[in-house]
Formats: structure tokens, C-alpha cells, sequence
């Protein structure tokens, strides 16, 4: 990490480095039980395959079984994460597929070469005033026309929650719920144009609302 990395990065990525083997071990597969949850990622596939050829990064990939249901469903993909331990579990787990460290603040990856960006359940860790940097990050890499899908726990009021301990070990994580309608705003600031908006009740052992959104980088203009 260079001198300028937020102070939210390095807590996040100390953090999950700390927690991600049991993290991996008692969450495998965190969309086995979630048939609406894995609707929607099958939607996104549709999409950014029919859009064209160019891959799609699975950013905060974790141990990395979302990264692999979307390479199952025929889409060129490859996980990006801010922790190391985390990278070297999915590499471990998932061989044939591709896993880098790196930042949604700053991904390393050439302008408009992404069909896709996915966001599960990592954007929540970004503060407010660095969310815009990182729509921006995502517009600049996606091809026009591409697609992004995010996933987040939401609810009807927006808040913050920092969690110093879980699995039994100390960590400095900060959450941010942010309801649909904000997400959606922000997009949009960023270009990239929201397009469906989900909002499901907490199911199993959740206890916050799930949002998630589509949106998709204005496709370029054909001169006539």
C-alpha cells in the first residue's frame, strides 16, 4: 500500500486478514441458500454476455465462490480483494481462476476493459465521502455499455456500525447501511445509470434487509 491509502483500506484489509479463514470456513457460499440472490447474479451474466466479450471483476471476490458461480455461468471473471489471506484462500480454493490484491479505490486495470463489475457485500465498507471515488473507478474501467451489480445490507435508515471483534478476534471494521435509493443516486452521479432496484427481508440469521442494484455505463453513441 502507497503512503496515501485511506486510513479505511488498511483497517479493512488488517481486518479481514485477521478473520479469513474462519470467514471462508463457516461461510462457503454465501449465495447457496439465497435462490432470489443468485437470480439476479444469473441476470447480471445475461447481461454483460450479451453485451460482448470483455471480463468482469468480481471486487471484494473474499474466498472467492462468487467469483466461480459467475465462471460457471460462462462469464470471463476474476476476483479482486483488498486482503492478501483472503486472495490466497480463493487461490487455494478456486486453482483455475484468476485472484489479485487490490483497491475499488484504485483498481489496477487499463480504461474501458471491463464488461462488468460485481460488488457483493464490499461497498459497505466504504465511507460516504470515498463511495463517489470509487463509482468513478468503476465507470472508468467499464467498456460503454457495461454492467455493474451491487449487493448490500440495507434498510429504511441509513447508519454506521464498527465491529472490534468477530470470530473471536480483534478487528477495526466499519459498516455503512445505505438504503437503495442513495446507492442508486450515487451511480448515477458517477454516469453509470441505474436500471433495477431490489429490496428483499432479512432471511435465516440475517438482521438487515438485502438491497441490490443494477446499473450500466451509457453504451456509446453511433454517429449516424
Amino acid at each position: 500500500m502507497s503512503d496515501d491509502t485511506p486510513d479505511f483500506i488498511r483497517a479493512t484489509r488488517a481486518s479481514y486478514d485477521e478473520i479469513a479463514d474462519p470467514y471462508a470456513e463457516q461461510h462457503p457460499d454465501s449465495l447457496a441458500h439465497h435462490p432470489l440472490d443468485r437470480a439476479l447474479l444469473t441476470g447480471f451474466a445475461e447481461q454483460v454476455r450479451a453485451a460482448g466479450p470483455a471480463p468482469v471483476a468480481d471486487v471484494g471476490s473474499g474466498p472467492g465462490h462468487v467469483t466461480a458461480r459467475l465462471h460457471a455461468l460462462g462469464v470471463p471473471v476474476f476476483g479482486v480483494d483488498v486482503s492478501p489471506r483472503m486472495v490466497a484462500l480463493a487461490r487455494q480454493a478456486h486453482p483455475g481462476l484468476r485472484f489479485h490484491v487490490g483497491s475499488m479505490l484504485r483498481l489496477d486495470l487499463p480504461d474501458e476493459t471491463l464488461g462488468g463489475v460485481l460488488a457483493l457485500y464490499s461497498v459497505i465498507h466504504v465511507p460516504d465521502e470515498h463511495l463517489p471515488g470509487a463509482f468513478a473507478e468503476f465507470h472508468r474501467v467499464l467498456v460503454p455499455g457495461g454492467h455493474v451489480l451491487l449487493g448490500f445490507q440495507s434498510g429504511d435508515e441509513e447508519g454506521r456500525m464498527r465491529l472490534t471483534e468477530r470470530f473471536g478476534r480483534e478487528i477495526g471494521l466499519d459498516y455503512h447501511w445505505r438504503t437503495p435509493e442513495t446507492v442508486a443516486r450515487h451511480l448515477a452521479a458517477a454516469g453509470l445509470r441505474p436500471t433495477t432496484r431490489v429490496l428483499r427481508e432479512p432471511d435465516g440469521e440475517e438482521t438487515r434487509p438485502r438491497a441490490f442494484v443494477l446499473a450500466r455505463k451509457p453504451p456509446a453513441v453511433t454517429p449516424h
